[in-house]
Order: C-alpha cells, then sequence, then structure tokens
C-alpha cells in the first residue's frame, strides 16, 4: 500500500511540481494550500509523513503552527519542513517544534527531495522494528512512558520532562499506590539533593501534567513520608 505524503504548500505551481516529483516514486500525495485546509484533513486522519511550508499566504508562521497541531496529534510522525526561509533561528525553530528535517526551497531539488523522504521513511521502519523488539512501556491508568524512548504521555499527550522528573515519574509509577520516601526517590533518579529539590522536582512535574490537564491529581504527597501515584 502506498505511503501517504501531506504536502502544504501555498503556491500552486510548486505544489503540482513536488505532487509529481513524489507522485513518480509511488507516494500517494494529498496537498492543501493553507494551515486550516490542512488542519480540519489532519483532524480526520493522519499521513505517514508531512512536508510544510513555513509561511502560508498570509500566515508569516503557518507552517510551525500547523507542525505543533501535528506533535500534539502525533509525537512520531515524521516532518518535513520545505520553506524559502533559511535563516538558522527559523531552522532551529523548526527542529525545535518536532520536525526532523528543514530543508529551504533554493537548495532543495526534485531529484533530492524523493531521496530526503526516502531516507526518513527507512529511519521510520528501523525505529518501529526496534520498538517491536523492544519497547517496555509502563501504563497506568491514562499515563503511558515507553521507557526506551524515555517519552511520557497523559491521555495521549506528551510530556517534555527532564532526565531527573522522567526518573522521577517513573520510580512513581513502577508501583502505583506505594509511598516512596525522599531517599527512594533520590535514588530512582541518581542524584543527591535535599528533600526541598525534591520537592521542587514533583512540583515541576505536576505543573506539566496540569499544562495538559487541568484537573491532573495523581502524584499526591503523603507528609512526612513521600510522594506515591494514586491509582
Amino acid at each position: 500500500m502506498a505511503l501517504t505524503i501531506a504536502l502544504v504548500e501555498d503556491d500552486n505551481m510548486l505544489r503540482a511540481n513536488y505532487t509529481q516529483a513524489l507522485e513518480r516514486e509511488g507516494y500517494q500525495v494529498v496537498s492543501y494550500a493553507s494551515r486550516p485546509e490542512a488542519e480540519a484533513a489532519f483532524n480526520s486522519q493522519l499521513p505517514d509523513m508531512a512536508i510544510l511550508d513555513v509561511m502560508l499566504h498570509d500566515e508569516k508562521e503557518g507552517g510551525f503552527e500547523l507542525c505543533r497541531q501535528l506533535r500534539q496529534l502525533s509525537p512520531t510522525i515524521p516532518i518535513i519542513f520545505l520553506t524559502a526561509r533559511d535563516s538558522d533561528l527559523d531552522r532551529v525553530s523548526g527542529l525545535r517544534l518536532g520536525a526532523w528535517d528543514y530543508l529551504t526551497k533554493n537548495t532543495t531539488t526534485l531529484d533530492f527531495l524523493p531521496v530526503r523522504i526516502s531516507s526518513l521513511f527507512k529511519m521510520v521502519d528501523s525505529l518501529q522494528s526496534t520498538m517491536n523488539v523492544q519497547e517496555s512501556v509502563v501504563q497506568t491508568g491514562e499515563l503511558r512512558i515507553v521507557e526506551e524512548r524515555k517519552q511520557v504521555f497523559w491521555r495521549d499527550q506528551q510530556l517534555n520532562l527532564t532526565l531527573t522528573e522522567y526518573w522521577l515519574l517513573l520510580s512513581l509509577a513502577r508501583r502505583p499506590g506505594h509511598v516512596k520516601s525522599h531517599d527512594q526517590l533520590m535514588e530512582a533518579a541518581n542524584v543527591v539533593v535535599t528533600n526541598n529539590a525534591i520537592t521542587a522536582h514533583i512540583r515541576r512535574i505536576r505543573d506539566k501534567f496540569q499544562e495538559v490537564d487541568g484537573d491532573f491529581d495523581a502524584i499526591r504527597t503523603e507528609y512526612g513520608m513521600g510522594y506515591r501515584w494514586q491509582v
């Protein structure tokens, strides 16, 4: 079955040229001229890959906004920016938003683009094969932790935790309902800090959960003892 690539490009001629080049390589291409049009389609069904321009009509950062939406819908879908904006600041912004690659139109030929896409799909296949063999997942209620990738999801939305925050949360989630003392949490995170530092880390973890779920209260403080993940 042909892989589906979503192309979001507001220039009609470029959109037609890119579409034709990718279809010659056997991909199924669905193209959109604007961010709202693409957003509506992505909310209905996600493609296997998305190629985004940054500036879409009068939206100077429409592609960046679209990338944010895609990352909320899927933490793993490959995203490529293909744009005329070639500053380092734009490139850094795109990659920080979760894009896999940032290509500029003035250096990306119609021959190179399919080759780059093919290499990214090979990376996807390799990652999926590795995950199918090795992936270990901690699941408790609406919390899901993918250990090999050190990714944390709450209600299918990914949280951006520091490594120390990740280890603290993993320690709590592995034994839901059990109280973890400050010393046990320090050992789990491989850090030597004060009890106040552990408290500050837990507060930041709670804050990050509450950014995606204002009613989050699964981490409970047991005064004088430590913390527990509430079952």
